[in-house]
């Protein structure tokens, strides 16, 4: 008898190649970031209808800021029109919306426009949407270990309360799984940072696609990839 055709529960995807598929049209970098904001609205719903519950996404990295200040610019502006649609398609296809990462760098609008969208996405109950921004793994558990430090100082908890589950417990991505599959598009063999403790025991699945060309046919190749490995997470 066949094993079980399994949908991975997490997926998790560094979207990579928006600029180099700008360049192939002779367009500015940007004109590829707005297409890959696009692309994520179709795959995030083409990954709900395959039965995928959670779709991490890496949009913008702690290192990104070292880009030229016009593509940060315009980067921030496709964010804002892109946080302000989701709310209307998040309620409409029963999603639920999380953004991770440090916001402190980020403007106060869009701040201001990530709460309202989490809020007002947060009782759906369909696929959630994890949106990595200004995000890096290390900034991650940094910040969870100057978190635990401070409480260990004040004496919330003690050395011996500190175990792997407890520091999940302290990061970004504290009441979300971790991913079964993580994807990376356009040809790069790196995780570039991205949920490096999260990650522990997901497979890799790596495609030259660049992302705004990356579609439901992809996710497929890729969650078939998923069914050929054998997952003994360190056993035999």
């Amino acid at each position: 008898m066949a094993d079980e055709y399994k949908i991975p529960r997490h997926v998790a995807i560094i979207l990579d190649g928006n600029g180099r598929w700008a360049k192939k049209r002779h367009m500015p970098r940007n004109f590829g970031h707005k297409a890959g904001a696009d692309n994520l609205e179709k795959i995030t719903e083409d990954a709900w209808h395959m039965g995928i519950k959670y779709l991490t996404v890496y949009a913008f990295s702690t290192e990104n800021w070292k880009r030229s200040v016009e593509e940060v610019t315009g980067i921030m502006t496709i964010l804002r029109d892109f946080l302000k649609k989701s709310i209307e398609s998040a309620n409409k296809n029963n999603m639920r919306v999380r953004v991770i990462g440090d916001r402190t760098r980020l403007d106060n609008d869009i701040v201001q426009a990530i709460e309202k969208l989490e809020e007002a996405s947060a009782p759906n109950t369909g696929i959630q949407l994890v949106i990595a921004l200004n995000y890096g793994g290390r900034d991650d558990i940094t910040r969870a270990v100057r978190g635990i430090v401070k409480d260990a100082k004040d004496g919330i908890i003690n050395p011996e309360d500190i175990t792997e589950e407890f520091i999940s417990s302290r990061l970004d991505t504290k009441d979300i799984p971790d991913p079964d599959l993580l994807i990376r598009t356009s040809g790069e063999i790196r995780i570039s940072n991205f949920l490096p403790w999260q990650i522990s025991y997901s497979e890799f699945y790596f495609c030259d696609t660049l992302w705004p060309d990356f579609s439901k046919e992809d996710l497929q190749k890729a969650v078939d990839y998923y069914n050929g490995r054998d997952r003994r997470y360190g056993g035999v």
